[in-house]
């Protein structure tokens, strides 16, 4: 076979190569162009009433995601924040599903109160949007369950953030663990909280669901109950505790907190495993640590920086960072809408999250009753 060019004729071996260098070249480009000009995800915020979302608003431009609308139906409040960080008030709409259908964003982030999760998620499902809420996942297991079907049935993520899921600690507690280093898990406990939303400077807005009631996700049981509660079934690799037992108590006497629990014990039972989550609005400082005892040392995460490891008697300490995307919750959404990061073992993950709620149910329920509570 011979190819003409011009008035020269090639053999048709070096056609052949030039061929091939030809479309080399092309695809080389072409994933270069894909790797340099990756499009940001278009990303939205469902409600302004919870006081991390600052986290969003506030976030500094990486390229990574676009902020494209705003669903708040307190005018008022969405003036206030559009004010605060910068934004053009053309972002904000008064209804969720109108921003969704004007803007068609490709992940929601939700900011509102817990209870609101569900409608979130029952508006962005059925429409492809990918759901990042912040912590817990839900006020009740009905709801959990209703999200986790309308997630699968439509071929959504759901993500459920916590600050501590970034924590470098925590990431290197359960990889000591997983590697052996301190034996068979025997007895996790968490301390999770802080002063009090009120004492640490909460917004209006903020205390109004988070003092509310329960039933809105407000109480130190859930506010912070779902850490210890996340991170234990983590480390359990999603394995549910045969029992739970709880003990709830309204310690302060400043009015605005008549409506819901401000101190929470919480005791899981496992087979072969303890765990114990002490949640509470009267610590003296704010605190996220975790404790994992194995059959042959221990590991303690202090804070976000801090980890110690006692190992036969000795103790190492070690400071750690997280590469990105898993060092950011924002990153790691635009990652996993992406298609990049598989969340299935992440704290984040809808499955280990249904079973939190399940164990802050169960919790809700022993403190009320005084006895025991199985999950079958």
């Amino acid at each position: 076979m011979r190819i003409r060019r011009g008035s020269v004729e090639l053999p048709g071996a070096i056609a052949h190569r030039l061929r091939m260098r030809f479309a080399s070249t092309l695809f080389f480009l072409a994933m270069m162009s894909c790797l340099s000009a990756a499009e940001p995800v278009r990303l939205a915020v469902a409600g302004l009433k919870h006081g991390h979302v600052g986290w969003i608003l506030g976030r500094e431009a990486k390229g990574d995601i676009e902020l494209v609308g705003i669903a708040e139906s307190d005018a008022t409040l969405a003036k206030a924040h559009c004010k605060r960080f910068g934004l053009d008030e053309a972002l904000v709409y008064p209804d969720l599903e109108a921003m969704l259908d004007a803007t068609k964003p490709d992940a929601v982030v939700a900011f509102g109160s817990i209870d609101e999760h569900v409608n979130v998620v029952r508006a962005c499902a059925p429409r492809g949007i990918h759901v990042m809420v912040e912590k817990p996942l839900a006020v009740s297991v009905s709801d959990a369950k209703e999200i986790e079907k309308l997630a699968g049935e439509h071929g959504i993520q759901v993500l459920t953030n916590y600050e501590t899921t970034w924590y470098p600690t925590v990431d290197e507690a359960k990889k000591i663990v997983a590697d052996g280093r301190i034996g068979t898990i025997r007895k996790m406990v968490a301390h999770d909280g802080h002063e009090g939303p009120k004492e640490i400077g909460c917004g209006p807005e903020f205390l109004g669901w988070l003092l509310g009631s329960e039933a809105q996700g407000g109480g130190a049981l859930i506010d912070f109950g779902c850490y210890g509660a996340n991170l234990m079934t983590w480390l359990m690799n999603g394995e549910r505790p045969t029992s739970v037992v709880a003990v709830t108590q309204k310690l302060k006497t400043d009015p605005a907190y008549a409506n819901v629990d401000d101190e929470a014990t919480i005791v899981l039972e496992y087979p072969t495993a303890q765990g114990v989550i002490q949640a509470s609005w009267n610590w003296p400082y704010s605190r996220k640590d975790l404790e994992i005892y194995g059959r042959k040392g221990a590991v303690f995460a202090d804070d976000a920086k801090t980890l110690r490891v006692r190992v036969d008697g000795k103790s190492t300490s070690t400071d750690k960072e997280r590469e990105s995307p898993f060092d950011d919750c924002f990153a790691y959404l635009a990652a996993v809408v992406r298609g990049e990061v598989d969340p299935a073992d992440s704290p984040s993950s809808l499955p280990i999250n249904v079973t939190v709620v399940e164990i802050l149910d169960a919790a809700r329920r022993s403190a009320e009753s005084g006895r025991a509570v199985k999950l079958q």
